[in-house]
């Protein structure tokens, strides 16, 4: 587990990379910052990753601005956790439904 990547929540949604960027520099060397954005809308999700080089920096982050105010908000940070643990389990489910919608379509005709 990568514990130098940093969840950060409740961001404005007017927050920029390089807005987090210059804030969380104050920890220490942040190597990337990647806002999420809906891929639907282009809109931010409100949350983003930042990346540190060490992960003493990473944590030394998370004791200087968990709860802290940023853009008016009041932030949640903490060490992120790994992609795989999110359920792809329903992602798996929802393929298997349409293909079987589909195979039941083609009997019809």
């Amino acid at each position: 587990m990568n514990q130098n990547r940093l969840f950060v929540g409740n961001l404005s949604y007017q927050t920029a990379d390089t807005d987090l960027q210059d804030y969380f520099s104050q920890a220490g060397a942040v190597t990337s910052v990647n806002v999420m954005f809906d891929k639907m809308t282009g809109k931010s999700r409100g949350f983003a990753f930042v990346e540190f080089a060490t992960a003493e920096e990473a944590n030394k982050a998370v004791e200087q601005f968990h709860n802290k105010d940023f853009q008016g908000r009041a932030l949640t940070v903490n060490i992120a956790k790994p992609r795989e643990e999110r359920g792809s389990g329903g992602a798996l489910w929802g393929g298997g439904g349409g293909r079987g919608n589909g195979e039941g379509r083609r009997e019809r005709h």
